[in-house]
Order: structure tokens, then sequence, then C-alpha cells
């Protein structure tokens, strides 16, 4: 399976809530990074505890990928009824399996009144 085959399985697994069907695509010392709570998650079991434990039923929409050699990128639309979250996820491999996952959770904000006259209003994600 190729890195970007790889990186499709996890979030098809994710979107059907079949966390332990990850398990077989991390490497051993996989490590996941979360920067904005500067959260360390180490080890695939930690990894899947976490994402079974995680509230609610999201699904998962892959909006873009983006694949060079060992490393893919993902940006993705997580739905849970009237919320949508992006985040953009940096997939790295070691020894064909995913060695670290950094992830990017940005939380939405309101435009800056002062830029106004250079920008044009995006849809909501709900809306694309």
């Amino acid at each position: 399976m190729t890195p970007q085959e790889m990186v499709q399985s996890l979030w098809s697994a994710f979107d059907r809530f079949e966390f332990d069907a990850v398990a077989e695509l991390l490497h051993d010392d996989f490590i996941c990074d979360w920067p904005q709570s500067r959260e360390r998650i180490r080890g695939r079991d930690n990894f899947i505890a976490i994402n079974t434990h995680y509230p609610g039923q999201w699904r998962i929409e892959v909006t873009r990928l983006v694949a060079a050699g060992d490393e893919v990128v993902t940006e993705i639309v997580a739905r849970h009824q009237d919320q949508a979250n992006p985040a953009v996820s940096f997939f790295h491999f070691r020894d064909g399996k995913i060695i670290s996952i950094r992830e990017y959770w940005p939380e939405p904000y309101e435009a800056q009144p002062w830029r106004k006259q250079w920008v044009e209003s995006m849809p909501h994600e709900q809306e694309v």
C-alpha cells in the first residue's frame, strides 16, 4: 500500500468508527502531535483509545490530499450535527507504516475589519 493509500484508508476507517482497523497502519514507534494543545500521543494504543473515546459521532470528509515521497498532507472536515471543523494533518512514514502525524485543528475566528476592502467572505464549510 502506498503512503497515499494508507492515509486514505485511515480516514475511511475513522469515518466508519473502525479505529482498531488503523492499528495495522501505524508504526511501532508511532507518535501524534497536537501542537495547539501541546499534547503528544505516544503509541498506537493510546491513539486508538483517544479516538475511540472521543465524544460524538463525527463524519470525516477528505477535502484535499497531497502526497510526496514519504509524506502526505490532508485537509479534512470533521462534521458533527451543525458543526464542521477543518483539520490539517501531516503524515510521515517509516518502514512502510505511519510513524507520525502532526495535526492542526484551527478554531474559526472573525475576519479583521481593517482588511475588509481587500477580501471577500468565503462560504462556511457546510456550504462548500
